[in-house]
């Protein structure tokens, strides 16, 4: 895999995090403090401006950069470069006490009143306009700047607006996609129902919460819509700073699997992905364990969007955070493990929120590598500490790629559209608790994958899995034919094939749209379980597996190969999970939620058709691969609170610089990399 290096400029891992010097400006001794502690917690870079538009811009026209200048030229001085970000993260008072429509309107039309952040009209003109003015000003005082490394836009994109433009917007855009055919949306969302045909795209309204929500072509569509309208608002802040500095890269930083807004979209527009990582770690629902697992599903997701290059760890917390239900303290050794967590899963950066606690307003407790103490012997100091000076060791690693050979498909519109359906149980969907699950089944045995969306092509894996893709895409069905007729092993589960783009159900039987062909089955029903209950699957096992919340009625081909049949109710001895040949590939099909044990048992065997080779690994380890040309790094990740030992390793191991030659300890929340 071809290397492709992010920061050159920069040795080792990039290291840093959101720096707010305009909170300090009557504290120069602060300030002076900052750059020495920063040089001692191997930081080498900041980011600057996320929140400062009312300190560059206290009144409308009157602009101050010279705090911004010289804060660049210390840190760049001491060997710090700048993240620069646009400030359009939050408005100052003054702009929407003049300008109010730049302010967002609720789910009921009523206007929000200033305050708090990310809620910003995205179709406002004059908005925009006042952002573009900013952002050449920033240009004016700093885009030259020699310590100026990329562009941050914004803050965590995220919301929706139902002020009188977006709904002009939102029919517009309607107006569009449907060629401008008011008879083609109608039977797009099958509108005849309950007697709600449209006449004209100007009677079509957003889904206010006193208004039209019950067709799910209208709701999915908006979805979409303010993902298209955020995209928009986000180009325009793009196009302007590459107008003025084409040579720098931009970014901004995505939040998690965040519901409002499908970042695959936003993505496209971006050089490089960023993501805020914030897990609840030792909370009293799971294992750290699984804790730790999710983490990697989520940076798994973000890698994923663009898979040539590194991504970055834009936010985490050295300790606590503050919005958690409970803000549980990272314990010893922590804060070194999930960061090189993120590196070992493709992040070229280790950065925070925040430098230093602010002393007032919302976030004043929020995690930072700075406490309030002011002083640099505290524990999460320290941890911070010996952490860059391990990154700094790292810059072979830089610009390395994943090589991961199997893929999930999770897609934005399918969770949309299964959490909107009418039907199931309204409890127990949980399409993302069911990806995660499954992808930790690859990640204890050692198996990297890609998360993807339906549309990504799927030339480089070897296996996929399809979770409850309740929604299909034009083209997803024949790009899994492809796949699977070429030697690829498929899986999916029940619910996949319901409903096309438009949440039309598909005639003739589901999964639709050709799928019945490739895996060789129909799901006449699917049952919905009470928690109370459960079913069983006889295998060839030497235990059932255990079925929980749902369960499809199946019908299958005479060539289909049955696995496993239902012991009990009345559809005992049907058929529940099936393999069939196609081309020189399997297309296997799970039709009920089973226990994690079999679906691993099954991903086994599947892999047993492929030449990936999983690996016996001791509980709570993790394995994940980082290659540049015709180097492998291998990293293990001790999850656990005691020391483990695995065997069979050989390579030279970057920290503590030995051969390894059978032999591997890991200490308690240990981290090895192995180069081979």
């Amino acid at each position: 895999m071809k290397r492709n290096n992010l920061f050159p400029q920069i040795n080792g891992i990039l290291h840093g995090g959101d720096y707010n010097p305009e909170q300090w400006l009557d504290r120069p001794d602060i300030l002076e403090e900052d750059i020495r502690l920063m040089k001692q917690a191997g930081m080498n870079s900041a980011t600057l401006g996320v929140f400062s538009w009312s300190t560059y811009e206290p009144s409308e026209g009157e602009f101050h950069f010279d705090w911004l200048i010289r804060n660049m030229d210390r840190l760049y001085e001491n060997g710090i470069y700048t993240i620069l970000a646009t400030p359009s993260g939050a408005r100052p008072a003054w702009l929407d006490e003049k300008y109010p429509e730049a302010m967002r309107c609720d789910e009921r039309g009523i206007r929000y009143h200033h305050g708090v952040r990310h809620n910003h009209c995205m179709t406002s003109p004059i908005y925009r306009e006042k952002v573009r003015i900013i952002i050449r000003k920033l240009y004016e005082a700093v885009g030259n700047h020699p310590g100026l490394l990329m562009w941050h836009i914004s803050n965590e994109f995220g919301g929706e607006c139902f002020c009188p433009l977006c709904v002009k917007a939102f029919q517009d855009y309607l107006a569009e996609k449907f060629d401008h055919n008011i008879s083609i949306l109608n039977a797009a969302w099958w509108t005849t129902f309950w007697s709600h045909t449209y006449n004209s795209f100007s009677q079509i309204e957003p889904p206010y919460a006193n208004g039209e929500f019950s067709i799910m072509g209208l709701n999915l569509e908006w979805k979409r819509f303010t993902t298209w309208n955020m995209t928009d608002y986000m180009k325009s802040e793009i196009a302007v700073i590459r107008s003025l500095t084409p040579h720098l890269p931009v970014t901004t930083n995505f939040m998690q699997l965040y519901d409002g807004l499908d970042y695959r979209v936003l993505a496209k527009e971006l050089d490089i992905i960023s993501w805020d990582s914030y897990p609840a770690f030792h909370n009293d629902y799971e294992s750290f364990a699984q804790t730790m697992g999710r983490n990697a599903f989520d940076h798994a997701v973000m890698r994923s969007m663009k898979r040539d290059k590194p991504f970055m760890l834009m936010e985490s917390a050295p300790g606590l955070v503050n919005w958690h239900s409970f803000n549980k303290q990272k314990r010893p050794g922590v804060h070194m493990l999930a960061s090189l967590q993120a590196v070992a899963l493709g992040s070229d950066t280790v950065q925070y929120f925040q430098w230093r606690k602010g002393r007032g307003s919302y976030e004043q407790y929020h995690g930072a590598v700075v406490d309030h103490l002011g002083r640099s012997d505290t524990r999460i100091f320290r941890e911070v500490e010996a952490l860059g000076q391990k990154l700094s060791h790292l810059d072979e690693i830089k610009g390395s790629l994943v090589p991961a050979r199997v893929a999930m498909i999770y897609d934005w519109d399918t969770r949309w559209a299964i959490a909107d359906m009418k039907g199931l149980a309204d409890e127990t969907k949980k399409y993302d608790e069911t990806c995660i699950q499954l992808y930790q089944q690859f990640l204890s045995l050692g198996i990297d994958v890609d998360v993807i969306s339906q549309e990504m092509p799927l030339d480089d894996y070897q296996l996929v899995i399809a979770p409850m893709m309740y929604l299909l895409k034009p083209g997803t069905a024949e790009s899994l034919k492809a796949f699977t007729a070429r030697g690829g092993q498929l899986l999916a589960t029940y619910l996949t094939g319901y409903v096309d783009d438009n949440q039309l159900c598909f005639l003739g039987g589901f999964p639709g749209d050709g799928l019945k062909e490739l895996f060789g089955v129909i799901s006449e029903e699917i049952d919905t379980l009470y928690p109370s209950e459960h079913n069983e699957i006889l295998m060839n096992t030497e235990t059932p597996a255990i079925v929980k919340d749902y369960a499809e009625y199946l019908r299958v081909d005479s060539d289909v190969e049955v696995l496993g049949r239902f012991k009990e109710d009345y559809y005992a001895g049907m058929p529940a999970i099936t393999r069939h040949k196609f081309g020189k590939g399997n297309a296997y099909y799970v039709g009920a939620r089973i226990d994690m044990t079999h679906m691993k048992q099954l991903i086994e065997e599947m892999l047993s058709h492929t030449d990936l080779a999983p690996m016996e690994l001791p509980h709570g380890i993790e394995c994940h691969h980082r290659q540049a040309e015709e180097t492998l790094f291998t990293f293990y990740l001790n999850t656990c609170d005691h020391t483990q030992s695995l065997y069979a390793v050989y390579g030279y191991d970057l920290f503590s610089q030995q051969e390894i030659e059978g032999t591997l300890s890991l200490a308690p929340y240990g981290v090895a990399i192995i180069r081979q």
